[in-house]
């Protein structure tokens, strides 16, 4: 909510990533009215993506229900960003993220309205991901059954992949040794587990000690590929 205070002066570009059109109406009014500012670009964060993406536990459980709601969110949105493009006298794209697999997915919220789309899960396992290659596999391997929905350290709802992380974590609090202060909400003394070094074991290669998100349609990657290739897919 206070992002224009800490650049102010800048050429540091701010958007905020939302999942309903109420969501980017109050953070844009606020902008608005406190800052005289608003976004450069904006990001809807669809219900498949993976990691946090501000939906409730019940409308991920739901999933076909609020896939729905989120097209008319989108729709939504880009009618709320039409107003500040006026005010403001400048281009807000809006770009839609989660879920993002192939060309049909990309024409599909194009056709909305979006400017564009954000790609995560894909490009891991990419040639030129810097990631590890056990972390790579992971996603390679992973199927739809593998998928679960867990609670941050903070209590917000994530899709990851299974794993004997994520099983253990599901019963048990792990100790927290050192806290790199990365949630202002998060308690390391009553926190199930560490959210910023669970990122990293997994991120360099210790999948059984990491925590791994990944979109709800990580089955469908069946390969690495390069870069290129993927563009190429997303391409109609």
């Amino acid at each position: 909510m206070e992002l224009p205070k800490y650049t102010k002066g800048s050429d540091v570009k701010i958007a905020p990533v939302v999942s309903s059109e109420k969501a980017a109406a109050l953070i844009l009014k606020m902008w608005h009215r406190k800052y005289g500012s608003t976004a450069d670009f904006l990001v809807m964060e669809s219900p498949y993506s993976g990691g946090h993406q501000g939906y409730s536990r019940r409308q991920l459980e739901h999933l076909a229900e609020t896939v729905r709601q989120f097209d008319m969110e989108v729709a939504k949105t880009v009618a709320l960003k039409a107003t500040y493009e006026e005010i403001y006298q400048k281009k807000i794209p809006m770009f839609v993220a989660g879920g993002i697999f192939t060309a049909e997915d990309k024409e599909h919220f194009l056709k909305l309205g979006a400017d564009g789309i954000q790609v995560g899960t894909r490009f891991i396992a990419t040639e030129e991901c810097d990631a590890s290659p056990a972390y790579k596999e992971m996603f390679i391997r992973a199927r739809e059954e593998d998928l679960v929905i867990i609670d941050s350290p903070v209590g917000m709802p994530a899709r990851a992949i299974r794993n004997p992380f994520v099983e253990r974590m599901m019963r048990e609090k792990e100790e927290i040794c050192f806290c790199y202060n990365c949630l202002k909400a998060c308690d390391p003394s009553t926190a199930r587990y560490c959210i910023s070094q669970a990122l990293i074991n997994a991120v360099t290669g210790d999948t059984e000690n990491g925590l791994i998100f990944a979109s709800e349609k990580v089955g469908q990657i069946r390969k690495i590929q390069t870069v290129e290739q993927v563009m190429e897919d997303l391409q109609v």
